[in-house]
């Protein structure tokens, strides 16, 4: 009883308390109950409180070994196990030096990659995609316009609701990480590409969700993703692109054309300003403008000029070494 008693109290006492989405609170469940049902196969009947932090070692080494979980996939599996055992101590279910994850080597973080980034060209040929005459391409247009237009999570895009749409003030209001809300303005393009769907589309509520599906209902965030991957295969787009890669591009974009960091971490929604630096990272395409710009280009001529009659050195013929 106590693993259940203390998976529920975790997910639907502290996890709720903390004002954690449905979601997120769901995947904890989840990947606590399937470190539960490793101990069981592999331990026995043993309680939570009474493993060790050998044992979840030997689950870690599992994970990769026999499950060949990457560095991403393993950290999180650790970290939420060092906040269910943290949580259970917190609430005085468990003494502090009983818990196994207390002292808990630090686990080797993951490599950080790049973020894929489209090009100008790749957005307009994605935003150009859905068609204009039917009411689920002016849908369409519009999900893609305010996802790369504004930045938003794909998840913030799925709970949009009508009322969070203002296009006489041309902004939206969105509930981001930890129920956090942020008013974000709309460049008049998107604005104008909400305003055509808004006069397509039924009226509903102003709480109910601004994206409809096919039957009526608020669009998921399963079925945003969908959207987009959909339409980035008919641009022929040769990259893997989701409502977050448009996000990336939205942040990388404005980088170019020399907004600051600290206004793009607010139009993102970043609480630290460390996780918006990623976007100050250069291109292929940045990186062969400045090689092209370098002074070398003008600076050999200028040497010959100025020494009409002289060699350079590497004008000269190599020797050839004597063999006596």
């Amino acid at each position: 009883m106590t693993w259940e008693y203390w998976i529920c109290l975790y997910t639907r006492t502290h996890c709720t308390a903390r004002g954690l989405r449905s979601s997120t609170i769901a995947a904890y469940q989840k990947t606590l109950e399937q470190f539960r049902e490793y101990v069981r196969l592999r331990q026995g009947d043993v309680e939570p409180g009474q493993l060790t932090a050998r044992q979840v070692l030997e689950y870690v080494n599992y994970l990769r070994q026999e499950r060949h979980n990457g560095d991403a996939a393993v950290n999180r599996q650790v970290t939420v196990l060092k906040n269910f055992y943290g949580a259970i101590v917190a609430m005085g279910h468990l003494e502090p030096a009983a818990n196994p994850l207390a002292h808990f080597p630090k686990m080797r973080a993951k490599p950080r990659k790049l973020p894929v980034v489209l090009s100008t060209e790749e957005v307009q040929n994605l935003l150009a995609s859905p068609p204009k005459d039917i009411v689920l391409g002016l849908r369409d247009r519009a999900l893609l316009a305010v996802l790369y237009g504004t930045g938003i999570r794909a998840s913030e895009c799925a709970t949009l609701t009508e009322e969070g749409v203002d296009l006489v003030a041309n902004t939206i209001r969105v509930v981001g990480k930890g129920g956090h809300e942020r008013t974000l303005p709309l460049n008049p393009k998107v604005a104008e590409s909400l305003q055509a769907y808004r006069q397509a589309r039924e009226d509903v509520l102003p709480r109910e969700a601004f994206f409809r599906s096919r039957t009526g209902k608020g669009m998921s965030r399963g079925a945003i993703y969908e959207r987009v991957r959909t339409h980035a295969r008919r641009a022929r787009i040769n990259k893997r692109v989701s409502p977050h890669t448009l996000r990336h591009t939205f942040a990388t974009h404005l980088v170019r054309v020399g907004e600051s960091l600290v206004t793009i971490r607010d139009l993102l929604g970043h609480r630290l300003i460390t996780s918006t630096q990623i976007y100050l990272h250069v291109t292929a395409e940045d990186l062969r403008s400045a090689a092209a710009n370098h002074p070398i280009a003008r600076l050999a001529p200028t040497v010959e000029f100025l020494l009409p009659n002289v060699k350079l050195p590497m004008q000269y013929a190599p020797r050839r070494r004597s063999l006596g």
